[in-house]
């Protein structure tokens, strides 16, 4: 019995000391905004998937459920009615479960999302890409980016990067990381935009339906570049916070 209140009282002071870091993370904006609303991407969207990695799925999630209304008490504000935590929540399951191994659960929190947006109305799933030099206009799908993350995720990279993470060789941590951290932000980008859509769009109708080809047009060749620099920053933040638990003789995971 006290063996079990001890590890409660711990999950419940991780969970906490985490959700305030969390909190702290998500009132710092990155340089990328959000097109069709107001605000901007916040640095927390890089420390998503490393919740997931370092606290596992659940205490993971939770930190991230709590930590972004505590933002949001401190001046944040709401965008999602609520649901603003759903994207980096996602994340952190997904990779949370990737590194326990549970891998039909990491699949469908990013085949769902996948799935849902690409059926979504208001969803522009080809862009028309201009070639200057001979004007012929071709069109790309507008996920194509999210279709490499998906290949890696139920292909035989994400459980060599899990192993790369978890393992004990230090020179195979960052591209583990790496691979890691891709998956888990273009998850987080496709619940992202589900939510834009229906809420901003749909629900309140902030965005009109005539505007969204337009948006995605835009993001289209904005969101590779702002994926591309959260996946760099979780890579370096992820590396540094690893090396320094196994420095001080802490494993990888808090909660295995």
């Amino acid at each position: 019995m006290q063996i079990f209140r001890g590890q409660t009282a711990r999950r419940l002071a991780f969970t906490a000391t985490f959700a305030v870091l969390y909190m702290v993370f998500r009132m710092v904006l990155l340089p990328f905004p959000i097109i069709g609303a107001s605000g901007a991407l916040s640095t927390s969207d890089m420390i998503a998937p490393l919740y997931g990695i370092i606290l596992g799925p659940y205490i993971g999630a939770l930190s991230i459920f709590l930590g972004t209304f505590l933002a949001i008490a401190f001046g944040r504000p709401l965008l999602f009615l609520g649901l603003d935590f759903l994207p980096a929540v996602t994340n952190a399951l997904l990779i949370g479960f990737l590194v326990k191994r549970k891998w039909v659960l990491s699949a469908i929190f990013y085949i769902v999302p996948f799935l849902l947006f690409l059926a979504h109305p208001y969803t522009m799933l080809l862009v028309p890409v201009s070639n200057p030099s001979s004007g012929i206009i071709y069109y790309v799908p507008y996920v194509w980016v999210h279709c490499i993350a998906l290949i890696a995720l139920i292909s035989p990279l994400s459980r060599k990067a899990t192993g790369w993470v978890t393992g004990s060789p230090i020179s195979r941590l960052v591209p583990g990381l790496a691979v890691l951290s891709f998956i888990g932000t273009l998850a987080q980008h496709l619940t992202g935009n589900l939510l834009f859509e229906t809420i901003l769009g749909m629900y309140l109708g902030v965005v009109k339906p005539e505007s969204f080809p337009m948006i995605w047009r835009t993001t289209f060749w904005i969101y590779p570049i702002e994926r591309t620099a959260i996946v760099i920053g979780a890579t370096i933040l992820g590396a540094a916070l690893i090396r320094a638990l196994r420095a001080s003789g802490i494993s990888n995971f808090i909660f295995t």
